[in-house]
């Protein structure tokens, strides 16, 4: 498994990871369960290891697509220029999410409030990690770039 597989396969978990988390941690503010917060900035913290992962392992992804056919300079600078915004959200995140497990765990009053910040900056993580997915997904997947050709004549001769 060289970098590229690496930087395809673990891009899926700051995506899923932030949607996953927020979803855990709205239940734990729901219930009022520390626990399921934990839990939740647990899933966080992974989420951030992963999208490090795939920071890192990029440029070696870049490298060994960029003179394929149909591969574009742009599609890979737009995808990687985004990901550095989506790269910085989620370290916030992590950060707060430390923060968090802490508070949470001193039993601070402060704990509930920042559970709702640590939320809001996980469905802005959200957005950004799924934009730089989508971005990225454009430099290989056809089916998902706007005008671009995505079927070829299959008419035969039926004539002769």
């Amino acid at each position: 498994m060289d970098q590229t597989h690496i930087h395809l396969v673990i891009t899926h978990l700051p995506i899923f990871g932030s949607v996953l988390g927020g979803l855990v941690l709205a239940h734990g503010l729901w219930t009022k369960n520390n626990q399921t917060k934990i839990a939740a900035y647990n899933i966080f913290i992974i989420s951030v290891i992963g999208a490090g992962i795939a920071y890192l392992t990029g440029e070696a992804a870049e490298e060994s697509v960029e003179n394929l056919p149909g591969v574009f300079e742009a599609t890979i600078e737009r995808h990687e220029d985004f990901a550095i915004y989506a790269f910085v959200s989620l370290i916030i995140l992590g950060v707060f999410s430390i923060i968090g497990i802490f508070l949470t765990l001193k039993k601070s009053s402060a704990s509930r409030t920042l559970a709702f910040v640590i939320f809001l900056i996980s469905l802005v993580s959200f957005g950004l990690v799924a934009r730089t997915g989508f971005l990225g997904g454009q430099i290989r997947h056809s089916e998902i770039v706007k005008g671009a050709i995505t079927s070829t004549d299959n008419t035969e001769n039926e004539g002769d």
